[in-house]
């Protein structure tokens, strides 16, 4: 017979997660698993694939981060409206792409790129920026081709040639009302566990050592993280295929994008 998978309430959720950071120091059980930290905690929990055997589950989800890591967390991908035009393949990919750095080699020959991460602070190398019109609630991204760093000079001419140096028209962009329901479908209330990590002797260790409870998604922190810095726009496409366009939140800012932040250790 399969293990059975222990049930608990939130209170004995919290109870479990403090027993385990008083626990200090916990060697990776997936070794070489990039998601180390949450398949450990898993596991330490007795829990399968994030799901938890609590009251209205499908409300919450455990979340585990690295302390201090430079790394970005990807939230969801969405592609711009308007959809219907395709805008990354059939515009930003075609008309301000760039040649693949394996192109003619692991790709076809011509092919080509438009893969950068861009913010609300400042602009991208080559001009593009993220932009919030609160008048008409979008996520615009906009491009400036006086902003374009001089070593992209040449890329520059070409999009002069092939579109000119306008402003993008149209400009991709995400509507508040259609971001509120992606993000309100991808970020549940959760369990938002912290760990520092060590390594010896090629082994990652955890000590689980801040838990937050997170509740109550909350959309002027999500547009006040683009506007900081903290949430960025992922674009990853070349000529053969385009891997998505994805949100990205720098670490340690997870609690930003909440209303209802319970700190528990």
């Amino acid at each position: 017979m399969p293990p059975q998978v222990p049930q608990y309430t939130k209170e004995s959720l919290i109870e479990k997660l403090k027993d385990i950071s008083k626990q200090g120091w916990i060697a990776n059980k997936r070794h070489g698993n990039h998601g180390g930290i949450g398949n450990t905690l898993e596991d330490l929990i007795g829990i399968e694939e994030n799901n938890l055997p609590i009251p209205n589950a499908a409300e919450w989800e455990l979340k585990t981060q690295r302390i201090n890591s430079g790394s970005l967390t990807t939230l969801f991908h969405t592609e711009p409206s308007p959809t219907a035009m395709k805008f990354v393949p059939q515009i930003l990919l075609p008309k301000y792409g760039w040649k693949h750095k394996e192109d003619g080699k692991k790709y076809p020959l011509g092919e080509m790129s438009f893969r950068q991460t861009i913010q609300g602070v400042s602009p991208s190398d080559r001009g593009f920026m993220v932009k919030i019109d609160r008048t008409e609630k979008k996520i615009l991204i906009s491009f400036d081709s006086s902003l374009v760093a001089d070593k992209h000079a040449a890329w520059l001419e070409t999009v002069k040639k092939r579109v000119g140096l306008k402003e993008l028209n149209p400009q991709p962009y995400w509507g508040f009302d259609d971001l509120k329901n992606k993000a309100g479908t991808k970020l549940l209330n959760c369990f938002y566990v912290q760990a520092e990590v060590k390594k010896e002797k090629g082994k990652e260790f955890y000590h689980f050592s801040k838990l937050l409870m997170l509740r109550k998604f909350y959309f002027e922190g999500f547009l006040e993280s683009i506007e900081n810095g903290n949430l960025l726009v992922d674009f990853d496409a070349r000529t053969g295929h385009n891997h998505g366009t994805k949100f990205r939140l720098r670490q340690n800012c997870f609690p930003d994008l909440y209303s209802d932040i319970t700190e528990i250790f």
